[in-house]
């Protein structure tokens, strides 16, 4: 698999088979992604990959916390989204969402089917490996953009093992429930975690779209401020 078909082929599934992904090809990706660019060579990442008993507690404990309805999570340490989303990016996360619910067969005002679907994630939709990302607390954006880049690297590296995955920041959530499994050092924050596993192709999913290349790219090469012939 070349890196273009990685790159497009990458997607967030959520649906995943039991299938275990075998420990030498998590040390493969995992040890190559840490060549992701990283400023000042910081790699403010720090990584833990469950699988096993410790996925499958972990994956229970939260169960319990998600099935309390007054448990209304964990403080958060950063905000997922903008307070107030403005245009086009409002509109991109709720078409977004609309079209997910709407490959699953989930109307609108049938809430108790819609916090199911979200539930999933913490069960990793069924993946047999999940990989959790923190960063320390005093790390600023330029080292937050490391990490993505670090977990991008991670993604497409997974698709040229024939692996999917899915980046879930609804993992922090629940951080404290992680944090009693994998034990992370004081003053780490945990940015994500990350299903891992080979597709259920099963599972119905919907692909979202992505801005078209002139909303998103604005190329400055000199050519529009050439005088038209005979000016």
């Amino acid at each position: 698999m070349d890196v273009y078909e990685a790159v497009m082929s990458r997607r967030a599934v959520r649906g995943f088979t039991d299938e275990p992904v075998p420990r030498e090809v998590l040390e493969r990706v995992l040890s190559a992604a840490a060549r992701s660019p990283s400023g000042g060579n910081l790699q403010p990442w720090r990584t833990y990959v469950l699988t096993g008993p410790p996925l499958a507690e972990l994956k229970k404990r939260t169960a319990e916390r998600v099935a309390t309805m007054d448990d209304p999570g964990d403080e958060r340490e950063y905000p997922m989204y903008p307070h107030e989303l403005s245009s086009p990016y409002r509109e991109r996360r709720a078409e977004a969402a609309e079209r997910r619910y709407a490959t699953l067969g989930i109307p609108r005002e049938d809430q108790r089917a819609r916090r199911r679907a979200v539930a999933a994630n913490w069960d990793c939709f069924g993946a047999p490996t999940a990989l959790f990302c923190y960063l320390d607390g005093r790390m600023g954006p330029a080292q937050w953009a490391d990490a993505g880049m670090y977990l991008q690297t991670v993604m497409v590296l997974l698709r040229a093992e024939g692996l999917h995955s899915c980046t879930q920041m609804a993992w922090s959530v629940y951080r404290r429930t992680v944090a009693e499994v994998v034990s992370p050092p004081a003053g780490l924050i945990l940015f994500c975690g990350m299903s891992i596993g080979y597709e259920d192709v099963g599972v119905a999913y919907a692909r979202s779209e992505r801005a078209p290349l002139a909303e998103a790219v604005t190329f400055l090469d000199g050519q529009a401020m050439e005088a038209e012939p005979g000016e």
